[in-house]
């Protein structure tokens, strides 16, 4: 292969929903390239998209697949991503490389769930946007419609570059209203002619001509007086209109294929290698320090790495874009994310599982290297400038379960496997959590995790279980409380004594400091001596003041006597959960001049502690998190009945591009497999997020099962 300079390069991203047509799409023009001799098919398992195996059985896209194309002395890097939102790492991870994105709509449905979750992004992430309306050889296909569903859902936007002449299971032809042509096409061998347009069809062509004249000139003042004067815009003219529009995000090219027959794919990546931006003119990467980096050749090395997998005889493979300079076998740089050194000693231009072999990539390329000692995703290596580029930003987790190996003696080896597994993608999370003695898993879905757990299964022959994650709950007080305590014990010489009188109350931010308190009817004062404020590793406040008059306890022994509040603070009363926000005062006891010690202390303030927080209007609060859902009008009540069901607090609704945007406020514990119930309740076509708001207290009912539950569990113990 030879070396292609920056401006000879484009990067593009294929999206679209499940069923879409991407990977049909990507085999033709890798065939039509000649980087594969004939084009396979996702029924025949045969793809170079989908090689894997789990992606064979499924019949769908699960990761991303990097894959390149020569065409018209160009290279076209571009990236197959999955269709199901489960698997939206690898659209993200695209995105980050990615200079425009292609978006491929199924003809028989339009506008799906997908298109909008996946253009939604492309808008976050601002990506220049291209529709193709694919499968428009099926006997259900309906451009019309399509459309309409297109300029519905992205407005005046959507403009058309071609339309079919004959859609459905004779579809052989359309007509581009930018180089106002005919192209026939001889079934399914990508061969085209090129034939003036039908009378039947002119004043059509005309029509669309006309609006894609006026949506060029529109995104440029010379472009503008040039259409006044002249009437209209040369090719030329309209393919700079458009760039500038893609640029803007103020225009949405409309392409026709059958990317199964190979209909319309010459064309795309005509109009791609013409209009779309080439790497240095796209989005150029900013370090994390706010410096733009311009994507230059000449410039000093820096490489981003976007993914990284475990792939068969290869081992560790580790992609990336050159976003800067160049890159050449046997280089040494710096990893400016961990300080490590690296040799890049092979490079790869990539094409699935084939892989390549190249001397050197220039600024904007994409492709791979292996072996690397301790390079990641979202790792940077650079040569000369250390610049550092930040992590891509992915969506937060959707699904949670706890997992755990069916033999013990496999629990090093999930841990290994999890975090590889994380290491490869992002998306998914596992947290090893000592206060709920379980392996958290995160995901974007039910079936992201069942995939992970087929590969446990079948590759790394680990047979896990994925059990009901355990509610990260906190315990805290509502009222003043006191007690105390005397532990003591004598088994022959010296024994254990402390005494210790404790009160506590919540702590309020912002509440003015106490010292008087009313406790059984009578009043207390105290004399605040010293005051130690700790914020919680899980969140909230322990204020402990020293309130010791007359050296009822030695100075010596309070840290002990905190130590005891804090070990009952990591174990809660209640439920064993973390308790929070609480202000403590030790304000007497007693010691032995023999028997008194540190231990004898700490159990002394861990028992008063514990007998103080239960009478003292303890409650638990859980976590509640802002839930906001994205589904069809059509399914709103549906929705909102089961959102209501999981003890939901509804928070506002609005609509946007023909969906129902709902919010709602929804406790942890009601969320477990929403994901799955969500898209049964909508056929898949509602999307969801869900982040982290506050804690919140439970309400009684739930509260007293909760404490049933805790305490059935501790008496099996």
């Amino acid at each position: 292969m030879k070396t292609y300079n920056t401006d000879q390069i484009r990067n593009v991203v294929l999206l679209g929903n499940t069923g879409s047509g991407k990977t049909s799409l990507a085999e033709a023009m890798m065939y039509e390239g000649k980087v594969i001799e004939r084009r396979g098919t996702v029924e025949a398992k045969n793809t170079v998209s989908d090689y894997t195996e789990i992606e064979q059985n499924y019949q769908r896209s699960i990761y991303s697949t990097v894959l390149f194309t020569e065409f018209m002395d160009r290279k076209l890097n571009f990236i197959d991503t999955p269709g199901s939102d489960d698997f939206s790492g690898g659209v993200f991870s695209a995105f980050s490389v990615a200079d425009t994105g292609v978006m491929v709509v199924n003809a028989q449905n339009g506008v799906e769930v997908g298109t909008e979750i996946f253009a939604r992004y492309a808008q976050e992430q601002h990506k220049p946007l291209i529709f193709v309306v694919n499968q428009l050889d099926h006997d259900k296909a309906n451009y019309d419609a399509t459309l309409e569903s297109l300029k519905t859902s992205f407005g005046s936007k959507v403009v058309p570059v071609q339309f079919p002449v004959n859609a459905g299971v004779d579809f052989d032809a359309f007509i581009d209203v930018l180089l106002m042509k005919m192209f026939k096409f001889k079934g399914d061998t990508g061969i085209r002619e090129e034939l003036p347009i039908p009378a039947e069809f002119q004043d059509k062509a005309d029509e669309l001509h006309a609006a894609l004249v006026e949506s060029a000139a529109e995104n440029d003042e010379n472009l503008i007086e040039v259409y006044f004067e002249k009437g209209s815009l040369t090719e030329d003219e309209i393919r700079k209109g458009l760039r500038i529009g893609l640029g803007k995000d103020t225009v949405f090219p409309v392409f026709c294929a059958s990317a199964k027959k190979d209909i319309g794919t010459k064309r795309l990546m005509e109009f791609i290698i013409n209009v779309a931006p080439d790497p240095s003119k796209g989005n150029q990467f900013t370090t994390v320090d706010g410096v733009s980096v311009p994507c230059e050749a000449s410039a000093s090395t820096s490489l981003f790495f976007f993914k990284s997998s475990m792939e068969q005889h290869l081992g560790d493979v580790n992609y990336f874009r050159v976003v800067s300079g160049k890159v050449t076998e046997g280089m040494d740089l710096t990893n400016t994310t961990n300080e490590g050194k690296e040799r890049v000693s092979q490079i790869f231009a990539v094409a699935g599982k084939k892989k390549e072999k190249v001397t050197e990539l220039l600024a904007g390329d994409i492709g791979c290297t292996v072996k690397l000692k301790n390079t990641r995703t979202n790792h940077t290596l650079c040569s000369g400038k250390m610049y550092k580029f930040p992590n891509i930003i992915l969506p937060n987790p959707k699904f949670r379960t706890a997992i755990k190996p069916l033999k013990e003696s496999d629990s090093e080896k999930l841990g290994e496997l999890l975090n590889k597994a994380a290491q490869e993608d992002p998306t998914i999370r596992v947290e090893y959590s000592k206060e709920l003695k379980q392996i958290i898993l995160q995901g974007q879905g039910e079936h992201h995790l069942n995939i992970l757990k087929w590969t446990l299964s079948n590759l790394n022959k680990i047979e896990v279980e994925f059990v009901v994650p355990k509610i990260p709950y906190r315990e805290t007080i509502t009222k003043i409380s006191a007690a105390d305590y005397r532990h003591k014990k004598q088994s022959g010489g010296a024994g254990q004594f402390g005494e210790v009188h404790m009160l506590i109350e919540p702590y309020i931010e912002g509440a003015p400091e106490n010292n008087r308190f009313k406790v059984d009817g009578k009043e207390l004062v105290l004399n605040l001596k010293a005051k130690e404020e700790f914020n919680l590793d899980w969140g909230g406040k322990l204020v402990y003041y020293n309130c010791i008059v007359g050296g009822s306890i030695d100075a010596r022994f309070l840290p002990a006597i905190l130590k005891g509040v804090m070990e009952k603070m990591e174990e809660g009363p209640l439920t064993g959960s973390y308790a929070r926000d609480i202000k403590v005062y030790v304000y007497d006891g007693k010691m032995h001049p023999v028997d008194s010690n540190e231990l004898s202390f700490m159990l002394a303030g861990r028992n008063a502690f514990r007998i103080a927080f239960k009478n003292a209007g303890a409650k638990i609060m859980e976590p509640i998190y802002n839930v906001e859902v994205m589904v069809p009008s059509e399914y709103m009540g549906d929705v909102m009945g089961d959102l209501q069901g999981r003890r939901a607090m509804i928070e506002g609704m609005s609509s946007d591009k023909g969906f129902q945007i709902l919010k709602a406020r929804v406790p942890l514990s009601e969320m477990y497999k929403y994901s799955t119930t969500l898209s049964s309740l909508t056929s898949g076509r509602a999307s969801y997020e869900m982040n982290f708001l506050e804690y919140q207290q439970v309400p009684s009912d739930v509260q007293d099962k909760l404490l049933k539950a805790y305490e059935a569990e501790n008496k099996e113990e």
